[in-house]
């Protein structure tokens, strides 16, 4: 006899699968996202090695 999946076995198992997905790609976003502005930082600050950080 052939196994198959119900529909909320079917369901179940791409809501996990999104779940997963969405959280490593949340993830890796982020911590790109914190390279590029790094190294953004980094260049502005060569660019201006003078200037006093900001004072609030």
């Amino acid at each position: 006899m052939e196994k198959a999946f119900t529909l909320v076995q079917t369901i179940a198992v791409a809501t996990v699968f999104s779940a997963v997905s969405g959280w490593y790609g949340f993830m890796f976003g982020r911590e790109s996202a914190r390279k590029e502005l790094g190294s953004l930082i980094e260049d502005l600050r060569r660019q201006n090695p003078n200037s006093d950080p900001p004072h609030s």
